[in-house]
C-alpha cells in the first residue's frame, strides 16, 4: 500500500490487491468440465444419428462387432444378449444336427480355445500353443511348438507335460461336439547328410501320441477317422529346419 498527497493536500491511499495462489489454481477447472460436456454431447448425438441411420440388422452387426465372443443363435429374435453364449473351456457347445450349424459349432470351439477369459495365467500361456483356422475340410486346431516350450522331448514322440494338458483341454472341448476328427503330425526337416531321416516315422508316431492322449482323456475313439504323418512336406516356416514347423493338427471335420 502506498500513500501520497493530492492537489488540495489530502492524503491519497493506493491499495494493491493480489490474487491468491489458490484462486489461480482453480481458474481453468471450468474448461475441463466444459470439454467433458461437449464430448458427452458429441457421443450422444452420434448415437442418435446411428439409431436413425441404421436398420435392425445393421445395429445387430454393430453390436456383434463390439462383442466378438458372443454367438447369436440363427433365427433368434431380440438383441442377442439373452440368446448369445459366451463359450469357455467347460461351457456347452451347440449341436450339429443340421449341416448349416457347423460354422456355429466351429466358432464356439475357436472361442473356447483362444485363451480369452481363461481362469489362470497358466492356462492362458498353455493356450498360446493353439492356433485355429477354417478350411473346406473343417476346423483345423493346430498344436504348435513354441520357441522355449516344445510339445515333445527333442526328436522323440514322448510328450511334454504341456501336450498332456493340451490334449485334455482339446478332448474336453471337441468331446462336446458330434463331428468326426482327423489327426496329422508334422515335423521339421533334418539335414540330408543323415543316413536315415526320421521325418516319416517321427511325424506318424507323434500323431498317434496325440490320438492316444485324446483317448486317454475319454474322447470317443470311434470318432477318429484317420491318423496321418506328413513328415516335413507341409512346412509353415520358410526355413524347413525351423523347429516351429513341428506341430500337430486336429481337424474337426464337416
Amino acid at each position: 500500500m502506498a500513500a501520497g498527497k493530492g492537489l488540495n493536500g489530502s492524503s491519497i491511499i493506493i491499495k494493491r490487491v493480489e490474487a491468491s495462489g489458490e484462486a489461480g489454481h482453480h481458474g481453468g477447472a471450468w474448461k475441463v468440465a466444459y470439454a467433458d460436456f461437449v464430448t458427452a454431447m458429441m457421443a450422444f448425438f452420434l448415437l442418435m444419428w446411428l439409431l436413425n441411420a441404421t436398420d435392425e440388422q445393421q445395429r445387430q452387426g454393430l453390436a456383434d462387432y463390439f462383442t466378438p465372443s458372443m454367438i447369436r443363435t440363427p433365427g433368434a429374435e431380440g438383441d442377442g444378449q439373452e440368446n448369445g453364449v459366451r463359450h469357455g473351456i467347460d461351457d456347452p457347445l451347440p449341436d450339429t444336427d443340421k449341416a448349416g450349424d457347423f460354422d456355429q459349432v466351429a466358432k464356439a470351439v475357436q472361442d473356447s480355445l483362444t485363451g480369452t477369459g481363461a481362469e489362470s495365467m497358466q492356462l492362458t500361456n498353455l493356450l498360446k500353443h493353439v492356433v485355429t483356422r477354417m478350411t473346406d475340410e473343417g476346423l483345423v486346431i493346430e498344436l504348435n511348438d513354441l520357441t522355449d516350450a516344445p510339445l515333445f522331448v527333442e526328436d522323440t514322440a514322448q510328450p511334454q507335460p504341456a501336450l498332456n494338458e493340451l490334449a485334455r483341454i482339446v478332448a474336453n472341448v471337441i468331446g462336446r461336439t458330434r463331428n468326426q476328427v482327423a489327426i496329422s503330425g508334422h515335423v521339421r526337416a533334418y539335414p540330408e547328410t543323415l543316413v536315415s531321416s526320421p521325418v516319416w516315422p517321427l511325424s506318424d508316431a507323434r500323431a498317434h501320441t496325440l490320438r492316444s492322449l485324446l483317448e486317454g482323456a475319454s474322447f470317443d475313439a470311434g470318432r477318429i477317422q484317420r491318423v496321418s504323418g506328413y513328415a516335413d512336406r507341409k512346412n509353415r516356416q520358410a526355413n524347413p529346419m525351423d523347429p516351429r514347423n513341428n506341430r500337430l493338427e486336429l481337424i474337426l471335420l464337416r
